[in-house]
């Protein structure tokens, strides 16, 4: 602990002992945990972290809701005025249940599959099952960063069934032999199978080598410089310690090979 605050030249005050954190559900697993084991350095701080989406944790830090906002998509064109920190990266992975054989499809037939196009999956040479398509809700980073790496301006099937986050999409995908979703990939887990894009697998040497398509910065915001707690939670984050623990959790550190 006394490393850490020295490293980040500064001491807290009495008054600051209290910090907001809001936004992306996807990054919010992460945020968990970077706060939790905050919290066992700095006996007495209380980091609140909240949910919600992007879009709702950027309009947080607007309107003073919460100090710091949670984005797993880039600022749009009139959010430019607000400050961006990159505190991990992420792949998005397109995911299918255990039992589905097939290991992986061209990026091309993920948006054929998403528009709509490809509503079966014995066109891919799997059973004669209509697919259940799964996807995020309207405002989602997650939804936001697939709309962009795959759809481009193709909007989503309107029959695919809508999640509010990425733990659901799991759940139902983990459920149904024959459903697809996408989640970010630091939350793949064994009840559902990654497969393949364009021949490349979603690991983290891929991501870093720039090979695998489907990658996304997490993002903190903020209005503007901060100070205090919320700087010594950045601090942090982005320390050797904190961006430890994301790499155990999947995903690749702010500063890595190639970024």
């Amino acid at each position: 602990m006394m490393v850490f605050l020295l490293a980040a030249g500064c001491s807290l005050s009495d008054s600051e002992s209290d910090l907001t954190v809001a936004g992306s559900t996807s990054v919010q697993p992460f945020a968990d945990k970077w706060a939790e084991v905050y919290m066992e350095h700095h006996r007495g701080t209380s980091i609140n972290i909240q949910g919600g989406g992007s879009s709702a944790g950027i309009q947080a830090v607007r309107s003073g809701a919460a100090t710091i906002g949670m984005s797993s998509r880039p600022l749009k064109a009139d959010e430019q005025d607000l400050k961006t920190i990159v505190v991990a990266r992420d792949g998005l992975a397109v995911i299918v249940h255990p039992s589905n054989p097939l290991q992986g499809l061209a990026l091309s037939d993920v948006k054929r599959i998403f528009a709509g196009d490809i509503p079966n999956w014995r066109a891919l040479g799997y059973a004669d099952r209509e697919m259940t398509v799964v996807t995020r809700e309207e405002g989602s980073g997650t939804r936001g960063a697939f709309q962009e790496l795959v759809m481009g301006p193709t909007r989503i099937y309107r029959r695919a069934i809508v999640q509010d986050s990425n733990g659901t999409v799991r759940e139902i995908v983990a459920h149904d032999p024959y459903a697809i979703g996408y989640i970010s990939l630091g939350l793949v887990n064994k009840q559902v199978k990654a497969l393949e894009l364009d021949g490349i697998y979603p690991g983290e040497e891929a991501i870093e080598d720039g090979l695998y398509p489907l990658v996304r910065p997490f993002l903190f915001i903020t209005d503007g410089p901060v100070d205090g707690l919320a700087r010594h939670f950045i601090d942090f984050v982005l320390s050797p310690e904190g961006q430890a623990l994301i790499v155990s959790e999947g995903l690749i550190p702010a500063k890595a090979r190639g970024s």
